[in-house]
């Protein structure tokens, strides 16, 4: 059912459009994405908590939703934003309406706004947090109190809303050789998973809290850092955590925030980014191999430039403004990669950067 809705963000500038989905006030900073398709994917990747996302994309819900293409149970981000919001799906898949499904996830969309205007402001001025309200239900003073109150996304520790509480297993391949693979959850994408099980993996998913000595009694093969939400710097303990797993003799992999994480336990620095790399066509430079990947990238932080560190190497670097992507420990099995080689969506070629990970194990 359609209704008024705003979104207003914190430096004044408003919008005035159609609302979809569930009726509430919804607070995040806003980001845009540039994917031209997998909205479902987005919509459910946990790294989004916090944040409200932008599809640069004019046409959103044409494809409805399904029941496979999820990356987690529920929808993490505060809001989204589009051009267009088909809510007359047509696709052989589609088991509901994208509408039904922001209902059940109790997510609000404003459409019919001019997203170009403003993934233009976020690309001059930031990503800035703002608020989408329903105009009958809510005031603009209330809107501009909540996004006060929201504050930075630099504060806060997402990864407790998306990560697990409790380790589980995710389950291991038939008839093939498994390696014991313990894959911190920060924030996982279910597609990193499927690609562990599929390549040998014999997957126990575990909480942030987990301790080295924890870890060391489960004797794993290797050790996952996943994605997630937020400013990597929060995450104290985790931190400290990976820094004493870096004196096991154990294949260490990160991905996005993993990759941040590992690089603060290298004593790097972490920068916050104007607004982020968020979509599914980065360039992404092998320097070992000179070979250009296009991938598929979700995070507002970046590692800063390693400064009187001779023990490794940055093996990525993105070609839309150089920043790193990639770094390896020298001597160690120890590496980290900035975007999303698990795709979901986006280009699949980058999965090859599993194939590291399990040849480290398995020598």
């Amino acid at each position: 059912m359609k209704f008024d809705v705003k979104l207003l963000l914190e430096n004044g500038i408003s919008f005035e459009g159609i609302g979809f989905g569930y009726q509430k006030i919804g607070v995040g900073e806003v980001v845009f994405n540039t994917a031209i398709t997998g909205y479902q994917e987005i919509l459910t990747d946990p790294s989004y908590d916090g944040q409200i996302i932008t599809f640069t994309y004019p046409h959103i819900g044409n494809t409805g939703i399904n029941f496979e293409d999820n990356e987690s149970k529920q929808v993490s981000a505060r809001g989204m934003i589009v051009k267009n919001f088909c809510d007359f799906p047509s696709n052989w898949r589609s088991k509901q309406s994208l509408e039904e499904f922001l209902i059940e996830q109790k997510v609000i969309c404003i459409s019919d706004i001019d997203t170009r205007q403003l993934t233009k402001i976020l690309r001059d001025e930031g990503c800035k947090v703002g608020a989408i309200y329903p105009t009958q239900n809510f005031t603009d003073d209330e809107a501009q109190f909540e996004i006060q109150n929201f504050g930075s996304i630099e504060d806060k520790d997402f990864t407790e809303n998306v990560s697990v509480k409790e380790p589980y297993n995710f389950g291991k391949p038939k008839n093939k050789k498994t390696f014991k693979i313990i894959a911190i959850d920060f924030g996982i994408k279910e597609n990193i998973l499927r690609i562990l099980q599929r390549m040998g993996g014999d997957v126990e998913v575990v909480p942030p809290s987990i301790s080295v000595e924890e870890i060391q009694k489960k004797n794993p093969d290797g050790i996952f850092l996943s994605n997630g939400p937020g400013d990597p710097q929060v995450l104290v303990e985790p931190i400290k955590e990976v820094k004493k797993m870096m004196r096991l003799d154990i294949p260490i992999f990160g991905i996005c925030l993993g990759h941040q994480i590992m690089s603060l336990a290298y004593d790097l620095e972490i920068e916050k980014m104007p607004f982020g790399h968020h979509g599914a066509n980065h360039p992404v430079h092998d320097l070992k191999n000179n070979i250009v990947f296009i991938t598929s990238q979700n995070h507002n932080f970046a590692v800063g430039e390693p400064k009187n560190r001779d023990d490794i190497n940055i093996t990525h670097r993105s070609l839309f403004d150089n920043s790193i992507q990639g770094i390896e420990h020298k001597e160690k099995p120890f590496y980290s990669i900035q975007c999303h080689p698990e795709a979901s969506p986006g280009p699949k070629e980058f999965e090859i950067l599993f194939k590291r990970f399990f040849e480290d194990m398995n020598a």
